[in-house]
């Protein structure tokens, strides 16, 4: 019985170390070495230098010179304004929930009201929860949706604004695997620094 028992603790012993420290710190190490960048959390600073955020964590923007992400099932972020970003939570609401019907009903309407020069009808995109509440992406035709609201804010024609779009738009990766995509950060940078930082006071010129 006791050479059993020594035979376990060595055995427990060799599998922790194994798994809990040495595996971990080799993959550490390699990926610190091979891809830094994305290791430490594909972080994105502006001209001086500060974090600002993720390119892999969508981020709330509610000034009308900027792209607009997906909604977030995420919560009320802690100062009340916009989407909690720094956790993941999906909705869980179905097809035949009352909640849900009303949900989207009143983000149409506000997105109808904020976009009065937008053709065509609202994306669905732009009305729905994701899983996961933290999707950095927009499909291009959810931003070209944004378009005029952005050059209407900025004071700049539209035709500027769809050519640093499609310059931002990825494709599918390896050609095949999944959608094309915008990155939401990405794009509003690429905003600021074509066109200068939007004040807070950015609003929309009536149609």
């Amino acid at each position: 019985m006791k050479t059993t028992w020594v035979l376990a603790l060595r055995a427990a012993a060799v599998t922790l170390v194994l798994t809990g420290l040495v595996y971990p710190l080799a993959v550490w190490g390699i990926a610190q070495v091979a891809f830094p960048r994305q290791a430490n959390g594909s972080i994105v600073t502006d001209e001086s230098g500060a974090a600002i955020g993720s390119e892999l964590i969508g981020q709330a923007f509610t000034n009308p010179a900027y792209v607009q992400s997906r909604p977030s099932a995420a919560g009320t972020s802690r100062d009340g304004h916009g989407a909690e970003f720094t956790v993941s939570s999906g909705s869980n609401l179905g097809p035949t929930s009352k909640k849900l019907h009303d949900d989207v009903a009143a983000r149409v309407e506000a997105l109808n009201r904020d976009n009065p020069n937008a053709r065509g009808p609202v994306p669905a995109e732009l009305v729905t929860t994701s899983a996961s509440g933290l999707d950095p992406h927009l499909s291009p035709a959810s931003v070209a949706w944004q378009v005029p609201r952005i050059a209407a804010a900025r004071g700049v024609a539209e035709h500027r604004v769809r050519a640093i779009v499609a310059e931002h738009a990825e494709g599918r990766d390896l050609g095949l695997l999944g959608e094309p995509r915008v990155n939401v950060l990405a794009l509003n940078m690429a905003l600021d620094g074509r066109f200068g930082r939007a004040s807070a006071q950015a609003s929309i010129p009536p149609k």
